[in-house]
Parts: C-alpha cells; structure tokens; sequence
C-alpha cells in the first residue's frame, strides 16, 4: 500500500522552495492561501505575496499584469473557478495576450468532495486544453508536484496546473524525472496501455495488478502533461499493445480521453476505452465514494481493459 501524503501541503512546500530559488517569482491568491496551503509562501516572502480577495478575474489580470512586468505570478484559487468565473480573463488576457501566468488550480476533480457539484471541477481541463497558447499539467503525487513546479516556472506562456485537495497516494521517488509535455511508462505490458492523469494513475496501477491475475498483461502510462501531448508515445504504445484505456477524475468529453482519441484516430487507430465521469454532474460526499460512484474505480478500468483487449480481436 503506497504511502498516503497530502498534496496541498507538499504544494505550499514546492512554492517555498521555488521562491528561494526564483527571486522572480511572486504569488497570488483569491483570498484561498489557507486552503492551498500558498500561505506558505506568504510567511516566506510576505512582499511577494498578494492577496486580492474573492475576485477570481481580478486575481487573473492582476497576475498577467506582474508577468507583464517580468515577474513569473503564480495565481491561486480553486479549480472550478478558474475554469469558470474567471475564464474570459484567462482566454483574452492570458492565452491571448501571452501572458507569462500560471494558474494554480487546487482542489481538482471531485476532491473538494463535500462541497458538492458547484465545487467540482469535472470540465476544466476540456476547457483549458481548448485554449491556444494554454499548457495543461496535472500532477499523479507530491513528488510530481515538487518536480515540475520548477519546469511550470521556466515554462514560457500560460500554464494550468491542476492539483487535488486531499492525501494522494506517493508513487515515485527521488529518481522520477519528469518533462513537461513528455510522458513516461510506469509498468511494462504488452496486451493494453492504461494511461493515467493525476490521481487515476495509482488507480491503473491497481487494475494492471489485477489484470495480471486474469493473464492480462497490461502496460501503464503517467500523462502529466494534457497539452502539449505527448502523441508519440501515445501512438508507440497502440502500436505495441493495440489497446488503450484513458483514466482521468474528469468528464470523459474533452479531457484526456478526447485527447488520446483524438490522436490514435489519425495516426494509429485502435480500441480506446475512456474511463471518468460519464458526462453528468456529481453529488456531495466522502472523497472515496465519489470516485467509485462516478465511474473511477479501480475496478472501472479494469472492466475497461478488458473490454479493449476483446475488441481487439
């Protein structure tokens, strides 16, 4: 069983650390540091934190104006909200304008669980990915967290990095070196792919030692990066196993899946299985249960692999 470590707090130490070693760096939040744990920061560096109040496309235009300047702002707020208040803000102001801004999204998918479907952030990827000029990251443990935060930073133009709000379950160690926009193979196999985001890799994790037990051999896949994807390992594991299965604490419209389907259909085609949300808002409950009522259990994806690896034949 993989050590559990909370990822609000394994963030708000990354962003410290990032400021020790990037004077440019400056962060803002929409009145959330305690939530996110960027509050962090604010004891660290006090002058390079701001704090602008609920005014979510305030937060954005004030940080698009920092980068204007040559700062590299780091702005805080929920997921939902980003994606949702302050979109017209990031679209023309961020992507268009090609502002320097990276957008901290915590509390990702159904994690801010009790909070209920006005909190959930089921469609933000699909919306962020569709913008030009926009990056998507999403981090699989604490470890990625604190890996690419630094790259997030180095990283010219905008940036949505999508973060979860509870204990995750620690997947990599000090060796795992991750590179924004490339993805890496985690498990070998040959007979299905299972590509994971975020939390759903531990997810794939279990179901390809399930698979095992059925003769299934099954190859598992970490894609951190959303956009840019990386399609050439997208299209070299179809080759190699003929059949994908997408995990994602997503809608399934959109996302990670649309995205990898969107690949294999011009390049490669094969069976691809999308396993999330199926297209329909969530309810208020324990963090858990909403994964497993949502069409994210482990056992999900393992329906979904098989249901690849038979329509290969």
């Amino acid at each position: 069983m993989a050590e559990l470590v909370l990822m609000r707090k394994a963030y708000g130490e990354a962003l410290v650390q990032l400021g020790r070693d990037n004077p440019n760096v400056v962060v803002l939040s929409a009145d959330v540091s305690n939530s996110d744990f960027s509050y962090m920061f604010q004891e660290a560096f006090p002058d390079r934190f701001f704090n602008v109040g609920i005014a979510e496309q305030c937060l954005v235009d004030v940080a698009v104006g920092l980068a204007y300047s040559g700062k590299i702002p780091f702005a805080n707020t929920f997921a939902f909200l980003l994606a949702t208040r302050a979109l017209e803000m990031v679209r023309t102001h961020c992507c268009y304008g090609e502002a320097n801004v990276k957008l901290m999204a915590a509390y990702g998918g159904v994690s801010d669980s009790f909070d209920g479907p006005t909190h959930h952030a089921i469609t933000d990827i699909a919306i962020m990915r569709s913008l030009p000029n926009m990056t998507v990251v999403v981090p699989s443990d604490t470890v990625a967290v604190a890996k690419l935060l630094p790259q997030v930073a180095d990283w010219q133009g905008p940036v949505y990095f999508r973060m979860n709000r509870n204990e995750v379950p620690m997947l990599f160690d000090h060796t795992y070196e991750p590179r924004i926009g490339k993805a890496a193979d985690v498990r070998r196999g040959k007979d299905v792919t299972l590509i994971g985001t975020g939390l759903m890799l531990s997810r794939c994790l279990e179901a390809a030692e399930m698979l095992a037990s059925e003769g299934i051999d099954a190859r598992v896949m970490e894609i951190h990066t959303i956009k840019p994807l990386d399609a050439d390992a997208v299209v070299r594991s179809a080759r190699e196993t003929g059949a994908l299965v997408t995990a994602e604490e997503h809608n399934i419209i959109g996302g990670l899946g649309a995205a990898v389907t969107e690949v294999v259909s011009d390049a490669y085609p094969v069976p691809v299985k999308r396993v999330g949300i199926p297209d329909r808002f969530t309810e208020t409950g324990p963090y858990a249960a909403l994964l497993d009522r949502y069409g994210m259990a482990v056992m999900d994806v393992v329906r979904a692999a098989r249901a690849a690896v038979a329509a290969k034949k």
